[in-house]
């Protein structure tokens, strides 16, 4: 598997993560934090159905989704349904971050589109969620 294949198969798998944990996430929120889970877990399906597509005509290899993933605390009310709405932000722009020295053209448009698109919804929940600072200097960085 080529390093351009394996980066966006990575970011495909972060993908279904975050698709399975905005279903947690909002179960815990109301109104229009709830509403905002619910587009941010549609714009993560978008995103999945193009990679799945992509790979499957390029290379013909495409992860498989688990059936469930481990969380990395208990979400019990809304305070942790907000940090994990972050986190996985987070670590999602991670995956697309690691993704763009792997490609280019088209690839890498898509990969710092998806950046930027986790990294201003990363930012939208910690507004939310009332953490300060509301950015971070390098969206998909290690800290």
């Amino acid at each position: 598997m080529s390093e351009r294949t394996q980066a966006l198969a990575d970011a495909l798998a972060a993908e279904y993560a975050a698709i399975w944990a905005y279903g947690v996430v909002g179960v815990h929120l109301t109104g229009a934090a709830r509403t905002a889970a619910r587009a941010a877990e549609a714009s993560h399906r978008s995103r999945r159905d193009a990679l799945l597509l992509q790979l499957a005509e390029g290379s013909g290899q495409v992860p498989a989704d688990q059936a469930g993933y481990a969380l990395p605390y208990p979400v019990t009310d809304r305070t942790t349904a907000l940090r994990l709405a972050v986190e996985l932000e987070e670590r999602t722009a991670g995956h697309w971050r690691a993704a763009l020295p792997h490609t280019t053209g088209v690839d890498r448009n898509t990969a710092l589109a998806a950046l930027t698109d986790c990294a201003l919804r990363a930012t939208r929940w910690r507004r939310t969620a009332g953490v300060n600072p509301v950015t971070v200097p390098f969206p998909g960085r290690p800290a």
